[in-house]
């Protein structure tokens, strides 16, 4: 497609294939590399990975690459004209990959930007003899194929949720048994942690089996003890085969079992010990180290009783790859395109975790508001349409930022509603006594109010859906609630707590899930109370030149 009409030279034309006999591609005798894009954006897969590509073709086309591009979403800037040299508008299939590769006959091709699509076709494309740059297609179908990862967990020793592989509901039953409810059902190989589910009884899992076998496309199903009463560490690292360089460890604020992408996660971690913080640098890097990773790569760790168990190894782009970028001034994904062409982390002077100035929070925008009826809770399947960051000196500013943005900005004064489960009273004590001091009023449901009373707190006490007018809805619907902090536990306290969060939701009262994003709310409103809020770009607190600006970041 000519896009300027035939009146001027195309420095970048678009090209899409077809089944005519004439070409009008036009393939250059340049080194070439083709990149493969994440096709159109959608829930659980969308610009994160658009960024990741760019930075890939920047850092090729620096090093003497031409870049092709293979994408399908003309609202990308991926699909940009100015962005890479040549731009094939297309599916992401076998068949139009392949297409492309015999038109273009490129030096190699990159799978790890474009998130799980371009991944599953790894295996495909190497058996048609492509050669695939960065991470082995052997290291990609270890971490991505839940067997063969839990041997490789099991030989270098570490800690992994007691787990069994199923391919049907008679396996699953047995597993799920064997492991003890809750459970996580998991397929591999999906998008956007698609027909996951927490399983808390037999038939729950029988409800679910059924959906998870359809997505997992004969692969099997894995099912996964779940820790409840976790937190979640998210860790991006580049490896090139002989070193691991950590990008960010980032410090979910959600509980374990929400999906990384809906969880709201802060850079560097507040809350974490050094014991464990050192104990993920070391399985870090064995997982880099083990499989021969060369490029980008994702760990998600579960901690609970000072154990962190590691759930999951993404050898590719995560979607947080774009906000520890941006955190830290290093592009991961420039660096780890770089690798792929050949460079090494030393090569590349790179030999320490980029240091961060500040906090860095990032949040999840969610759809809700706009989708009435649309199933509100969060889990292991992927429900957010968006992301913002918040940063500042002070972790509470940061916070504030972030839910502001987000759309749900902390009140300064009012009415919170307390429920924890009984785990949690303990530590909810000391979060509501914080709240009394900065003159909220008080209010919780039956067990937590009596918890609170004891402690010497004023509470007064609300009933629960279940328990009859006046309960904590009535209360929502008209506005005398500023906050909800709610942590359920268990099948019941889910369930009960749809109503809950979807007039919180409809009223734009922010809830809060879990006592590390209660704290976290405390933070925000003590320093809201204490200063105002101050704005800067990332430029400005880099300095100018040292980020590498373009319209996608400003999108981001």
């Amino acid at each position: 497609m000519d896009t300027c009409a035939a009146e001027f030279g195309v420095d970048t034309p678009y090209l899409y294939s077809s089944y005519e006999t004439e070409s009008e591609a036009a393939p250059t005798d340049r080194r070439k590399v083709m990149i493969l894009g994440s096709g159109p954006n959608r829930i659980g897969q969308g610009i994160e990975f658009d960024y990741c590509c760019v930075q890939a073709c920047w850092a090729l086309q620096d090093l003497g690459y031409e870049t092709i591009m293979v994408n399908c979403n003309p609202e990308t800037v991926s699909t940009d004209y100015d962005t890479s040299d040549r731009l094939y508008f297309e599916p992401l299939t076998l068949e139009d990959v392949l297409d492309i590769y015999e038109a273009e006959q490129p030096a190699g091709v990159i799978v790890q930007f474009g998130g799980q699509t371009p991944l599953n076709l790894t295996k495909p494309l190497q058996a048609a003899g492509v050669p695939i740059w960065g991470t082995a297609p052997d290291a990609i179908d270890l971490a991505e194929d839940r067997g063969r990862f839990g041997a490789l967990l099991a030989e270098l020793d570490i800690p992994q949720p007691a787990n069994g592989i199923a391919a049907n509901l008679a396996e699953a039953r047995q597993i799920a048994r064997q492991i003890g409810y809750p459970v996580l059902v998991r397929p591999s190989y999906v998008l956007g942690g698609r027909a996951m589910a927490i399983c808390y009884d037999e038939a729950m899992l029988e409800s679910y089996v059924a959906e998870a076998v359809a997505a997992a496309e004969g692969r099997g199903l894995l099912i996964d003890q779940y820790i409840e009463d976790a937190f979640e560490v998210d860790v991006d690292a580049v490896a090139d085969g002989r070193q691991v360089i950590i990008g960010g460890v980032m410090q979910h604020i959600e509980e374990a079992g929400v999906h990384s992408g809906d969880s709201a996660c802060v850079l560097p971690p507040y809350k974490i010990s050094y014991y464990h913080l050192n104990t993920i640098h070391e399985y870090v890097r064995q997982l880099g180290l083990a499989p021969g990773v060369r490029g980008l790569m994702n760990v998600q760790f579960a901690i609970k009783d000072d154990i962190a168990y590691v759930l999951e190894v993404n050898p590719r782009a995560s979607r947080t790859v774009p906000f520890v970028s941006k955190a830290t001034g290093l592009s991961l994904a420039r660096v780890a395109a770089q690798i792929m062409a050949g460079k090494t982390l030393a090569e590349l002077g790179i030999d320490t975790e980029p240091k961060i100035d500040g906090f860095f929070v990032k949040e999840a925008v969610l759809p809700f508001k706009k989708l009435p009826g649309a199933i509100n809770t969060l889990g292991p399947e992927m429900r957010s349409t968006g992301e913002v960051m918040g940063h500042a000196a002070h972790f509470g500013h940061a916070f504030a930022k972030a839910e502001m943005a987000a759309g749900t900005a902390l009140p300064l004064e009012g009415a919170v509603l307390i429920s924890v489960n009984d785990f949690d009273k303990g530590s909810a004590s000391k979060i509501a006594r914080d709240f009394h001091r900065m003159g909220f009023q008080l209010l919780a449901t039956r067990g937590t109010a009596r918890f609170l009373a004891h402690a010497g707190l004023p509470v007064q006490a609300v009933n629960k859906v279940s328990q009859g007018s006046p309960h904590v809805i009535d209360y929502v619907r008209r506005g005398e609630l500023a906050l909800i902090v709610n942590t359920p536990l268990g099948r019941d306290a889910y369930s009960d707590g749809v109503a809950l969060r979807r007039e919180a939701i409809r009223y734009n009262v922010p809830l809060l899930t879990t006592l590390s994003a209660a704290s976290a709310a405390v933070a925000g409103i003590r320093a809201l109370r204490q200063s105002e809020l101050k704005v800067r770009s990332l430029q400005e607190h880099f300095g100018r030149g040292t980020l590498r600006t373009s319209a996608l970041e400003s999108r981001l």
